[in-house]
């Protein structure tokens, strides 16, 4: 009987032994996947790439270090990792190199209109110039077809503190509709930051409250708004992040 007992006890304190060891393997595999998926995100790998961050994942707490060059990738990289699976938390302790510009200013207009080009694929942000005075933005560059220069205008004419748009870009003669780029692999927590940017970028769609997610490249919209038109609009933008196959909007009319 003793010996029973006592065999009993050694596999009693084996199972928790193993169950101690095991809790922190299977935290750091967690921990490991949350990093490796950070690095690996379209965002860090497109808009990003070029910032010094370091990710540190405990137990799907997360703590972003290291520096950007922009105010707006700071928080493009927040959103970017607090959509990956298993995350719990993220303290962003990134700071921004050199003097950010004063909001409102011209260089703080000029880097939203560029950060807002960037997040929508139907313009093209690589071949457009942006300069900003007294809150007059200029576009200079080329534009594949007049229906991308209008909308480029559109898009930067939203932008909070815009007072208006001076559109320079030139299209060739024969310039004609390009169609969107398909078949680009955007991962989802990458497509739910952009989403979120691009909505609190536009003036139109600021105030609203949303809440976004995305599964497979399906973006489901949720919140309030105030009419259908509103409702529309952000269906319309949202469509035209990249990455988005389709969107669900689910927000619901005031």
């Amino acid at each position: 009987m003793k010996m029973k007992a006592m065999y009993s006890a050694v596999l009693m304190i084996a199972a928790f032994a193993l169950l101690v060891i095991g809790v922190p393997v299977h935290a750091s595999k967690t921990d490991d996947r949350i990093e490796s998926s950070a690095k690996k995100s379209y965002n860090f790998e497109t808009y990003l790439k070029d910032d010094d961050i370091k990710i540190e994942s405990k137990d799907g707490a997360v703590t972003l270090t290291g520096s950007v060059s922009e105010e707006s990738h700071k928080s493009l990289a927040k959103e970017t990792v607090a959509g990956l699976p298993g995350v719990k938390s993220v303290d962003n302790r990134l700071e921004v190199k050199g003097t950010p510009p004063a909001a409102n200013s011209d260089a703080w207009l000029t880097t939203k209109v560029k950060t807002t080009l960037l997040f929508h694929r139907s313009v093209s942000a690589g071949k457009t110039e942006v300069e900003t005075k007294d809150g007059i933005v200029t576009l200079r560059g080329n534009a594949a077809s007049q229906a991308q220069k209008e909308l480029t205008t559109e898009y930067a004419k939203d932008v909070d503190g815009v007072k208006d748009v001076n559109n320079e870009m030139t299209v060739p003669k024969s310039g004609k509709k390009t169609h969107e780029t398909t078949g680009e692999k955007v991962d989802d927590a990458s497509i739910t930051a952009q989403v979120k940017m691009a909505l609190l970028f536009h003036r139109s769609t600021s105030t609203l409250s949303t809440t976004v997610t995305t599964k497979r490249g399906v973006v489901t919209v949720g919140g309030k708004a105030k009419n259908t038109a509103e409702k529309d609009l952000v269906a319309k933008l949202v469509s035209d992040i990249h990455g988005v196959k389709r969107v669900n909007n689910r927000m619901t009319i005031e």
